[in-house]
């Protein structure tokens, strides 16, 4: 990929509105990130070298081929075990924050007793920090995504047991 397609790329996810963009082809890696409020534009590549491309994608994938198979192996043991939980799901998207701050101990952890009304979490989206607070009364179970991590719509963040 020559310079000129990299140009040409940036300028079109910039028309796009897409915030960010990955392109991975046999020898590059590209990755363009927009920011709307300063108007900035992003932009990482990286080559790969040609020699190292094949053999390194191969332990790859042999090493994500396990995993696939125990993890469908523990959801299936997981989902018996927690029918009698409730989940508590993200009600948008954003980024997970389980403290307040950096410096401050996190809100939740699992054996805390919580009650309606209090925070478990923050999830930014767009700038906005929205505290996700607790609609039932219990004590966490689990805690199933990861602190400054991306979370989807309906995602299940925490395991609840209500009695």
């Amino acid at each position: 990929m020559d310079l000129k397609e990299i140009q040409n790329l940036i300028k079109f996810v910039a028309k796009s509105g897409a915030s960010e963009v990955k392109l991975e082809m046999e020898d590059v890696k590209i990755t363009i990130r927009t920011t709307s409020e300063e108007n900035k534009e992003t932009t990482f590549v990286q080559q790969i070298p040609v020699g190292n491309a094949v053999p390194a994608a191969q332990p790859a994938t042999q090493v994500q081929t396990p995993a696939p198979v125990a993890t469908e192996a523990a959801a299936v043991s997981s989902n018996e075990d927690d029918s009698k939980y409730i989940t508590i799901k993200s009600p948008i998207i954003g980024t997970l924050y389980r403290k307040p701050s950096p410096d401050k101990p996190t809100f939740v952890e699992v054996g805390d007793t919580i009650k309606e009304g209090d925070v478990l979490c923050i999830i930014e989206a767009m700038k906005l920090f929205n505290e996700i607070e607790s609609e039932v009364s219990g004590k966490i179970v689990k805690i199933l995504a990861d602190d400054n991590s991306p979370v989807e719509f309906d995602q299940p963040l925490f395991l609840v047991d209500p009695s």
